[in-house]
C-alpha cells in the first residue's frame, strides 16, 4: 500500500492572535477624585451618627452614673443602671413603656387611617376647594403644635369638667390632641402616592358594581401599603419622642410616657441619674428600632413614590 503524504508547500500556518491590550488601571489619585471621596464622606457621616449612640450605651453600662464618668467608652460595664431603672417605685418605668406603646400605636393607626381617607378623597374625587384644601393642610404644618400649648391646656381643662375621660391627665385626651394634627404633610404624602395608582382600576371596579368604600378597602389600600407603613412609622417615632404637649396633658406619673417620665431623672440642675437616664433611653429606642426593621422593605418605595406630583 502506498501512503499519501501532504505536499511540502501545505505546511500548517499558526494563526496570529493579537496580544491583549494592557489594562489601564486608574491611579489612586484619579480613583479618589472620581469615587473615593464619596467613601470618605460616608465613613465620616457614619462615625458622626454612631458615636452618640455608643456614648449613650456606654453611659448606660457605666456604674458611675454621671456623664463625666462615661467620658471614656466602655471602661466599666455593669447593669446597675438598668436594675435601678426598674427598682424605683416612684418612677414606674415599666408603666411608662406600656403607656408609650399604647398611645403611639393607637395614634399611629388612627393617623394612617384618617390620612388615607383624606388622601383618597383628594386624589379620586373632584370638588370645589380641593386644591385650596390641599394647600391649607400643607401650610398649617408650618405652625407647630407647640404654639397651641396654652390653648390645649385650657381646652382640656374645660372639657374635663364635662367629660373627665378627655380632660387633663387622660391618655385619651392626649390621643385626641395628637389626632388633631393627623392631617397635613401625611395627607399630602399619601396623596402623591395615591396618584400613582391607575384610576382605571377604580373605574373597572365601579363598573362591576363596587362602591367607593369597597374600592378604597379592597383595591386601593393593598396597593398603597408602602406609604401606609412610612406614615405609620413616622407618626410612631414622632409621638414616642414628643415631650412638650405630653408633659402638659399627662400630670399623673402613672399615665406619663417615656419622654416625660425619663426627663424627671435629669430635671434637677445637679443630678447623678444620668446613667439611669441613659439606660432608659436605650430601652426606649427598642420599639422604634424594631418597628423600623420590620417596615424597612416598604420605606424606600414609599418615600420615593410619594414624591410624585399629582
Amino acid at each position: 500500500m502506498s501512503t499519501m503524504t501532504a505536499p511540502a508547500s501545505q505546511t500548517p500556518v499558526l494563526e496570529h492572535r493579537p496580544e491583549p491590550a494592557k489594562e489601564n488601571r486608574p491611579t489612586f489619585g484619579h480613583w479618589f477624585k472620581t469615587k473615593g471621596w464619596r467613601h470618605l464622606v460616608a465613613v465620616v457621616a457614619s462615625a458622626f451618627s454612631i458615636f452618640p449612640l455608643l456614648y449613650v450605651l456606654s453611659a448606660a453600662l457605666n456604674p458611675a452614673g454621671t456623664m463625666a464618668g462615661a467620658s471614656t467608652l466602655f471602661t466599666e460595664i455593669g447593669f446597675g443602671n438598668f436594675e435601678a431603672l426598674f427598682a424605683n417605685q416612684e418612677r414606674p418605668f415599666g408603666r411608662w413603656f406600656v403607656n408609650t406603646l399604647v398611645i403611639g400605636t393607637v395614634t399611629s393607626v388612627a393617623t394612617v387611617f384618617l390620612g388615607a381617607l383624606a388622601a383618597y378623597a383628594f386624589s379620586r374625587m373632584r370638588f370645589t376647594g380641593r386644591r385650596a384644601g390641599l394647600l391649607t393642610l400643607l401650610l398649617l404644618q408650618m405652625f407647630p403644635q407647640l404654639l397651641t400649648v396654652v390653648a390645649i391646656f385650657l381646652l382640656l381643662n374645660y372639657i374635663g369638667d364635662i367629660i373627665p375621660a378627655l380632660g387633663l391627665g387622660s391618655q385619651l385626651g392626649l390621643i385626641m390632641v395628637y389626632l388633631g394634627g393627623a392631617l397635613g404633610v401625611n395627607t399630602y404624602l399619601m396623596y402623591g402616592f395615591f396618584n400613582t395608582v391607575p384610576i382605571s382600576l377604580d373605574e373597572s371596579a365601579r363598573i362591576d358594581g363596587a362602591s367607593h368604600v369597597q374600592v378604597f378597602f379592597k383595591i386601593i389600600l393593598p396597593l398603597v401599603t408602602p406609604i401606609l407603613a412610612v406614615v405609620g412609622l413616622l407618626a410612631f417615632i414622632g409621638i414616642s419622642s414628643e415631650f412638650v404637649i405630653a408633659s402638659v396633658v399627662l400630670t399623673d406619673p402613672e399615665s406619663q410616657t417615656l419622654a416625660v417620665g425619663l426627663y424627671s431623672y435629669v430635671a434637677q440642675q445637679r443630678s447623678e441619674n444620668w446613667g439611669v437616664f441613659a439606660a432608659g433611653a436605650v430601652l426606649a429606642a427598642v420599639p422604634v428600632m424594631t418597628l423600623f426593621l420590620f417596615l424597612q422593605r416598604y420605606i424606600t418605595s414609599g418615600l420615593t413614590a410619594g414624591g410624585v406630583k399629582g
